[in-house]
């Protein structure tokens, strides 16, 4: 017997009933495999595949110094709670009704910090803070590549392809222990 699942598509408005092994296999992404996958589980460490990352126009190569580059501006363009916790909400019941919203971040795959969209939901995604490549890792890199873009070692446009592309090999690129230890960042994560 075949079991179906009704899929409501929160990204695109649409709905339909999909088979449980299609619905499960249209969730996979086509970035960097994990262990968790290749032995058939869902990798969350990487974000669905409607979520490609989107850019704040306002922040470009030759406006970092008045934009990114001012300590606070993330905060400055950071959506509200009563923005985000119902995307938050809304996203938990999709992909993880039965666990605890503490379990997750709604993060930027794209960071504020190098210009990515505030409230723009192909930008937004849930991310573990448990677990291989989890949310403390990405944080990582997202401060390591904030000071190479504002150091002018990394252009914008470099960062923000990398993270949005494949951030867990963005962070095996950019967040060595050397990067880290020079821009003195506390990372406390699973990396």
């Amino acid at each position: 017997m075949a079991l179906w699942v009704w899929a409501y598509g929160y990204f695109s408005g649409m709905s339909k009933v999909l088979p449980a092994r299609q619905l499960a296999m249209s969730l996979t992404t086509s970035q960097e495999t994990s262990k968790e996958e290749a032995a058939g589980g869902v990798n969350d460490a990487l974000p669905p595949k409607n979520v490609t990352g989107a850019l704040n126009a306002a922040v470009t190569q030759g406006t970092i110094k008045d934009t990114i580059c001012i300590p606070g501006y993330a905060r400055s363009v950071r959506p509200a709670l009563t923005v985000t916790e119902p995307i938050k909400r809304k996203l938990m019941l999709a992909e993880h009704h039965f666990q605890s919203a503490r379990l997750y971040e709604l993060d930027h795959l794209v960071p504020l910090s190098i210009g990515g969209a505030p409230d723009d939901l192909r930008n937004l995604w849930l991310e573990p803070w448990n677990g291989p490549n989890n949310a403390h890792d990405k944080d990582a890199l997202e401060y390591v590549l904030w000071r190479l873009v504002c150091d002018g070692e990394v252009p914008l446009a470099t960062a923000q392809t990398s993270i949005a592309t494949n951030w867990i090999a963005a962070y095996k690129l950019y967040a060595t222990p050397e990067n880290l230890a020079r821009f003195h960042f506390n990372h406390g994560g699973g990396q």
